[in-house]
Order: C-alpha cells, then sequence, then structure tokens
C-alpha cells in the first residue's frame, strides 16, 4: 500500500503524515507532496519519499503519484483556483492507476449555503464521476483558525466580531489529522462521507473564557453588525474582497452553519476531540 498526501508543506498535511508514521504506516508506504520540498527534508531523514509537485505542471502529479494505490487529496489553499487544481490531481490519479481518494472537504458541502463550499461541493462531484474509490472527510472548523482572536485579546482583552450567538463546532487540526490516517491505513471506509466537527458548539463568549485562560487577563466578546464589522476591516487596511468574504464567513457562523455536532470525528479517531482551550493553548 502506498499512500500520497498532498499538501504536505501545510498545516493539515504534515499532521496527516506524522499521524500515518506514528500508527505504524511503513514509511516507505507515504510519498509527502507539496510544493517546497526542502519543508520535507525532516520526513525524507525517515525513509518518506518526498515529491515536488504543481497542479498547474501535470508531469509532477505524475512522478508523484507512480505506483501508488491511494491519494489523501488535501484541499488546495485558493478560493477560486481549487477546482482546476483539484481536477488535475484527479486526473491524474487516474492516470497512475491511484484506485481511491480521499479528500478534505467542507462541512455538509452539497447542501450548505456556507461560502467555502461550492469549491468543495464541485471537487466532490468531480471524485464521484472519477469511477475510484472515495472517502469524503467534511472537515468543519480548526481551532487553529482563531489565532489571531488569541492576539487581539492578549493585546487588548476583547475579541470583536459579527457572528452574534452563532456556535462553531471546532477541532484541533490534529484531530483531523488523525482522523485521515485512519482512514487512509484501514479499509472500510470507501463509499463513505463523514461530517467532521468537534464535540462542543461553542459561541464567542465561550470563545473568550477560553481564551482568557490562554492569555492569563480577563477577555469580553464584543459583537458589532456586519456593517461596522466591514467597516473597521476596511480601516485596518482589508481590501473590500476580503473584508465582504470575512463578513459573509461570519455571517454564515451566525446562521449556524459551523454548528453541527455529529460525532464521527470523536468516533473515527476512538477518543473526544481537543477541547477548545486546549487547543488554542496549544
Amino acid at each position: 500500500m502506498s499512500i500520497v498526501v498532498t499538501g504536505a508543506t501545510g498545516h493539515l498535511g504534515r499532521l496527516i503524515v506524522t499521524a500515518l508514521l506514528r500508527n505504524g504506516v511503513p514509511a516507505t508506504d507515504i510519498v509527502a507532496a507539496g510544493r517546497k520540498v526542502e519543508k520535507l527534508a525532516d520526513f525524507a531523514e525517515q525513509g518518506v519519499r518526498v515529491a515536488q509537485i504543481d497542479y498547474s505542471e501535470p508531469e509532477t502529479l505524475a512522478a508523484a503519484f507512480a505506483g501508488a494505490d491511494t491519494l489523501m487529496l488535501v484541499s488546495a489553499s485558493d478560493p477560486g483556483q481549487r477546482v482546476p487544481q483539484h481536477t488535475a490531481a484527479i486526473d491524474a490519479a487516474k492516470a497512475a492507476g491511484i484506485s481511491r481518494i480521499v479528500y478534505t472537504s467542507a462541512p455538509q458541502a452539497d447542501t450548505t449555503a456556507l461560502i467555502l463550499a461550492p469549491d468543495h461541493k464541485a471537487t466532490e462531484e468531480l471524485i464521484s464521476a472519477s469511477g475510484l474509490d472515495f472517502t469524503i472527510l467534511r472537515n468543519g472548523w480548526y481551532t487553529e483558525n482563531y489565532a489571531s482572536n488569541v492576539e487581539q485579546a492578549r493585546a487588548t482583552g476583547t475579541i470583536v466580531s459579527s457572528v452574534g450567538d452563532g456556535r462553531v463546532a471546532s477541532a484541533s487540526r490534529a484531530d483531523y489529522a488523525d482522523a485521515a490516517a485512519v482512514v487512509l491505513a484501514a479499509p472500510g471506509h470507501e463509499g463513505k462521507v463523514y461530517e467532521l466537527s468537534g464535540d462542543v458548539a461553542w459561541n464567542f463568549d465561550d470563545l473568550a473564557a477560553a481564551i482568557a485562560t490562554v492569555v492569563g487577563r480577563d477577555v469580553v466578546y464584543t459583537p458589532i453588525s456586519p456593517e461596522d464589522q466591514h467597516a473597521a476591516l476596511i480601516a485596518v487596511g482589508l481590501d473590500e474582497g476580503t473584508a465582504g468574504f470575512v463578513v459573509a464567513l461570519e455571517g454564515n457562523t451566525r446562521d449556524g452553519l459551523l454548528a453541527v455536532t455529529s460525532g464521527d470525528l470523536a468516533r473515527l479517531i476512538g477518543r473526544p476531540t481537543t477541547p477548545l482551550a486546549q487547543g488554542l493553548a496549544a
């Protein structure tokens, strides 16, 4: 069995490779693929094959995927570019004789109004149409996404957002990586779609309390309107498109689109997901 992990130079991909090694998958059965192979030197020292890939250069994909059985397709990080990039990876996987794709998607990607979902929905459809076995991991929110809120609170004692009382069932990236490693290394997950999220859906008052334990000072959550948040983001230098995206995402949170707690993640990893404060501290 040979597993190719794309995005291995990124946060999640690196954690997936680490989890595979920790779970006993032989290093020689893993290909860690990313744009900057120098970041993969530690894996190479352990016997993992490393490969430089670029979705716009099919020959790099062909070389990385050759002889592999499973592709761990960690979703690309550029909204608007994901679909062509994922298409290139899926086509290369078929050409290389890969038999299974595991893909990191978005919560309820086929039905949600989440602003990030369309690229993931399209990718899921491409994978389904490929004829290959597949497993879809619909990753919920990462606790690490709130690192900037930790720093804001450390400096000011407050976090400001337009999410209202919206809740988020976040988990640490390591939790999602552990789930991916389980699916990659064990049979029986073919054709499955997992809705992965943390065990607890928390609101921003809970976030403020958790951050307070990390930074060692009182922290309060200050809710503001979407209009005021947009203006504040523009004032600190964000461009119109980025500010609009952030406000739309906060609206999705306010509407409860990140609050699903299916229990799938804890069941896959065989333990509770990492609590919010612990994940923030890490």
